[in-house]
């Protein structure tokens, strides 16, 4: 399967796919023309890396998936290690939320002391 039947298959961007692979959670071997060619069952791959990414992990994160991810990465139980990462980001998370909300309400305030009104 060449890299643009991939990211068809898959919902991506070569780009993507080629971002995946130099992070090391893909793999390609290369055709006598010099395209990459992966292995139909990289889609599967592909997707589970897309899902953890949509829930908020990163791509470091994702590598502490990478015995699952050829597999319903959501059928099994969960490992102590993964379940480490998902806590971790999202004390990340809660943080960065607390941080936005905590500048949102200081740029509101400033905005009612100029005497603007807010919806």
């Amino acid at each position: 399967m060449r890299i643009g039947e991939l990211a068809e298959a898959t919902g991506t961007t070569p780009r993507a796919l080629r971002h995946y692979e130099q992070a090391g959670l893909i793999t390609s071997s290369r055709a006598a023309n010099g395209y990459r060619a992966y292995d139909p069952g990289t889609a599967v791959r592909v997707r589970n890396i897309r899902r953890l990414l949509r829930a908020g992990l990163t791509l470091d994160d994702v590598r502490v998936f990478l015995p699952c991810l050829d597999g319903d990465v959501t059928a099994g139980p969960a490992s102590t290690r993964a379940l480490e990462v998902a806590r971790e980001r999202l004390a990340v998370l809660d943080a960065r939320i607390a941080a936005q909300t905590e500048i949102r309400d200081r740029l509101a305030t400033a905005l009612r002391a100029a005497g603007d009104e807010l919806p």
